[in-house]
């Protein structure tokens, strides 16, 4: 589905930001740490600390209720003409279980060193199958970086 040099941007880039839609057509979007694997985004849901159960947060709730999602991911540099960005836009589920969530945990775990320490092999995983990618910005020479 991605091109080469879309595949390398998403998969180079560490954070993201995922939008979804409550029942009254109000976007919530939440930085994100996620991995890109055969055309399927995996986020968990982790132990950084949440104000409520994972379950009860925000875009969990959304999703359930409108599975459509939105994962921007973008490089902004002060020369604007390195700037660029892809959506990649689909339908997420919530994995809490069984060998596809153990995969995205091993995914998660290699690309983000962080998630060794944490204790999140019974954590949630957000699951989106991307039906459409849109990027800017991959399509010309990148200068180099500096102004």
């Amino acid at each position: 589905m991605l091109s080469t040099d879309e595949d390398r941007f998403v998969r180079d880039h560490r954070v993201g930001h995922l939008a979804t839609v409550d029942d009254a057509g109000s976007p919530h979007i939440v930085p994100v740490c996620f991995v890109y694997a055969d055309s399927i985004v995996y986020s968990v849901i982790d132990a950084k600390p949440k104000r409520v159960p994972p379950a009860q947060l925000r875009r969990v709730r959304n999703l359930r209720s409108h599975p459509a999602v939105q994962l921007l991911i973008d490089r902004y540099e002060e020369n604007w003409e390195r700037l660029a960005y892809m959506q990649l836009r689909g339908k997420a589920t919530i994995l809490a279980a069984g060998d596809e969530h153990g995969q995205a945990i091993r995914l998660l775990r290699a690309k983000y060193r962080q998630y060794a320490a944490m204790d999140i092999d019974a954590s949630p995983v957000i699951r989106i199958a991307v039906e459409q990618a849109v990027s800017w910005g991959m399509d010309r020479p990148v200068p180099e970086a500096g102004l």
